[in-house]
């Protein structure tokens, strides 16, 4: 099966510079976790450089269901020279819930295809390379019925997991949702279930 640590994140915004033949490049990877947060980040990076000449992207965002979305552009460059060399260090490193942005301001000599795919490929790898990569855990929710006298004790535990209780009824006992890694779901569910 899948390793423990298949797929990692972005910790924070990291950029790079790369300049070849006075072209300036400039990569940005920006963590997201839904198309509309690539977007918005996309567009800050724009905002940032109102001079460039191409922003060109990709994104990974991993949805509920497991699959990965996967967008590449080439932001008018031709086809093939920007979209898919940013896209291909995001798949090789693994990284999902990202997207790269690669800013260029035309130097006035012209690269060609693969001189355009190489700069575009090493501005987004050095913006990769830069980064903070945290490992991705799956979370999952359980709901646990439990007595007073363990909750204290519960908390700990999730602390302990990095999990946390999202929701809590007080009745004569107490009916909790916690959010938690998926492979300590047994282990709390044995521990809270009253065997």
């Amino acid at each position: 099966m899948n390793k423990k640590t298949s797929h990692y994140l972005v910790s924070e915004l990291t950029t790079a510079d790369y300049q070849i033949k006075k072209s300036h490049f400039v990569g940005a990877i920006i963590p997201c976790s839904t198309e509309q947060e690539a977007l918005q980040g996309l567009r800050s990076l724009a905002t940032q450089h109102p001079n460039a000449n191409h922003l060109a992207f990709a994104w990974r965002i991993k949805q509920k269901d497991g699959f990965i979305n996967k967008r590449c552009h080439d932001a008018g460059e031709p086809s093939g020279t920007a979209g898919r060399p940013i896209l291909a260090p995001l798949e090789g490193s693994n990284i999902i819930n990202a997207v790269v942005g690669v800013i260029r301001y035309f130097g006035g000599i012209k690269l060609g295809t693969g001189g355009l795919a190489r700069a575009y490929g090493t501005a987004a790898k050095l913006a990769i390379d830069a980064a903070i990569l945290i490992p991705w855990v799956e979370m999952v929710e359980l709901k646990l019925d439990i007595d007073y006298s363990q909750l204290q004790s519960l908390e700990y535990q999730l602390k302990q997991c990095h999990g946390q209780i999202i929701d809590q009824q007080f009745t004569d006992r107490v009916v909790v949702n916690v959010s938690l890694p998926a492979s300590e779901k047994e282990q709390i569910e044995k521990q809270f279930s009253g065997f």
